[in-house]
């Protein structure tokens, strides 16, 4: 294997990494936001209600 491949497949893997990291950490909740959290909370911090997690009182 040359250089360039090895590269090629180390990018491929940190790549997996992070959408991996971005689908556990900051994933959304099922279903998105919904009008009932954006009449109680208004759209910006409905989003970010919705991305917390059920331990933090969704």
């Amino acid at each position: 294997m040359d250089t360039k491949q090895v590269k090629q497949i180390a990018d491929t893997e940190a790549k997996k990494m992070v959408k991996g990291h971005e689908g556990r950490m900051h994933k959304m909740a099922k279903g998105g936001v919904t009008g009932e959290a954006m009449q109680k909370y208004g759209r910006n911090m409905a989003r970010a209600m919705n991305q917390r997690g059920n331990a933090r009182g969704k």
